[in-house]
């Protein structure tokens, strides 16, 4: 990707690009409880989004994607959202330099990535973050990784009107090989967690689903959690969040909320301490237990919280009755999406036959299986000569 990006950039521009790399994410276990500033565990993967660019010293910025084929110039002096055009997330970064009172001018830039589409990898993020590189080496701004991450999420939020958490960008700009990241949501601080899997390896199974009310639901989710919160602050004076509580403080929650919250705090809960206990696991080199959390995470996701789909709940069910695989679970948002299969090598071409047609059986759909491995976090791939 770097020489097919730099002969890109010499045809279009002309001269030698500084280039960025930054990764997408997968998420090991914790969904939904980043809003409750509560613990993930993402690390990132060998896709990416790849970045090139050099000064141009004219008014204006030039871009080009090798996705779309396309180009896009605009005033960098004067700019605004082009809504559901990836040019917004380069212009959504530069108003988060230009907020932020850093200097800059007109620019030459390329992207291009391999981030497979629709796999709940976070392609956007990684765009973000790469962008954010390659415009802090360009510059000589020297942001770090957390202002760098900060100014992803905001661009997404302002620019791209997503109004995505912390984990994102944060994995894909902290991201560090063979190693997850313990991420605090509260304290936006994280511990590298080594990740030995030996003869095992992570495998995505992309559903090639995505159901219509994943957008309503999630606002109806974090509704719930937010009334929750209000209802149980006066019993608990440390309480902030849902984060707060502890699986032992769970026949209590029980008996102060309703029965249509209890389910959702109950996830939230349940969840952090999964996390935390993934974790030491993991320390400890045991896979066959952090397997087992994984399958807990479906079931919570999939039945208390209610963010599964029949096709979600099929996958994680065949790859809990497969011989070689340790854990599964639904990755990400939910209601489509990936499942994430912790599962022994020798097993995977056996796997992949087997599910695939199960579920082309099932579903009239064909299942896209994707191997995954931990990488590094965001880096200058080229610099200048």
């Amino acid at each position: 990707m770097t020489s097919e990006l730099k002969a890109l950039f010499h045809q279009y521009f002309g001269g030698n690009p500084i280039i960025a790399f930054a990764p997408g994410r997968i998420n090991l276990i914790g969904e939904h409880t980043d809003y409750q500033e509560g613990f993930v565990f993402p690390a990132a993967v060998q896709f990416g989004i790849w970045t090139g660019v050099q000064k141009n010293k004219l008014p204006f910025c030039r871009l080009y994607s090798m996705d779309f084929g396309e180009e896009f110039t605009f005033d960098w002096k004067s700019f605004s959202p082009k809504k559901g055009h990836w040019s917004t997330y380069v212009m959504g970064f530069l108003a988060q330099l230009k907020q932020a009172g850093y200097p800059f001018e007109g620019f030459d830039m390329v992207i291009g990535g391999n981030i497979p589409l629709g796999a709940g990898l976070s392609s956007s993020a990684a765009l973000s973050v790469s962008i954010g590189t390659a415009l802090s080496q360009l510059f000589g701004l020297k942001l770090n990784p957390l202002s760098i991450s900060k100014y992803a999420q905001n661009s997404e939020h302002q620019f791209a009107g997503v109004n995505c958490g912390i984990m994102d960008p944060y994995a894909s700009a902290f991201g560090k090989k063979n190693h997850a990241l313990l991420l605090d949501c509260r304290s936006n601080q994280h511990q590298e967690i080594p990740i030995d899997l030996s003869e095992y390896s992570l495998l995505l199974v992309n559903s090639n689903v995505k159901h219509s009310l994943a957008d309503s639901a999630y606002n109806q989710r974090r509704a719930a959690c937010e009334e929750s919160v209000q209802l149980l602050r006066a019993h608990f004076p440390y309480f902030q969040t849902l984060r707060d509580l502890k699986n032992e403080n769970l026949n209590e929650v029980e008996k102060l909320l309703p029965s249509s919250l209890f389910p959702k705090a109950k996830h939230v809960i349940t969840e952090c301490e999964r996390v935390q206990l993934a974790a030491n696991y993991l320390k400890q080199g045991d896979l066959k237990a952090f397997g087992k959390l994984m399958n807990e995470s479906h079931r919570s996701l999939s039945r208390d919280y209610e963010v599964s789909c029949p096709e979600l709940d099929f996958l994680a069910q065949k790859a809990w009755e497969f011989p070689g695989v340790l854990g599964a679970r639904m990755m990400g948002g939910g209601f489509g999406g990936c499942t994430i299969n912790l599962i022994r090598k020798s097993q995977i071409k056996h796997f992949q036959d087997r599910i695939g047609s199960e579920y082309l059986a099932s579903f009239n759909r064909q299942a896209i299986f994707i191997s995954v491995e931990i990488s590094s976090g965001t880096h200058i791939v080229l610099g200048l000569d």
